[in-house]
């Protein structure tokens, strides 16, 4: 059996590293989950996610030359396509999908903006008056 890309295959976590989970194919050939092909969230840590001798559903999405088998869990879970068009934006989006209080959101980012600019206005002022002290410019000391 000739692994191809694009196959969707069942097979069994043998290894987890930091960095992805070993996967024994049908054929006895090993792949790869790399951790950003494990779910469509972040994942932090594989662990919380797989275990060894987990059974799993996965997709081929590369085979290498020299016979690495690149895999993915999260592209072997079918899903509805979206819509045509590309993803709901605006007035597009469901009902329940829309944040409760844009008005609350809209205060919440002028208040940080406001902080903000005055810090920025407070450092830069400060940063001023350091930097003519020391070349004697207006307002320097003199002894």
């Amino acid at each position: 059996m000739s692994i191809e890309v694009g196959s969707k295959l069942q097979g069994k976590v043998t290894g987890i590293t930091h960095f992805g989970a070993f996967v024994e194919l049908p054929d006895g050939s090993t792949g790869l989950v790399h951790i950003s092909e494990v779910a469509d969230n972040y994942v932090k840590d594989i662990n919380e996610h797989l275990k060894v001798d987990d059974e799993v559903t996965v997709k081929v999405i590369n085979v290498e030359k020299d016979g690495k088998i690149g895999l993915s869990i999260k592209k072997a879970i079918d899903r509805p396509a979206p819509p045509r068009g590309g993803r709901p934006r605006g007035n597009d989006r469901p009902r329940n999908d829309r944040p409760k209080n844009d008005r609350a959101r809209t205060e919440n980012f002028e208040q940080k903006m406001a902080r903000f600019l005055k810090d920025s206005e407070d450092r830069l002022s400060s940063l001023k008056r350091h930097t003519e002290s020391k070349r004697g410019g207006r307002g320097a000391r003199r002894g």
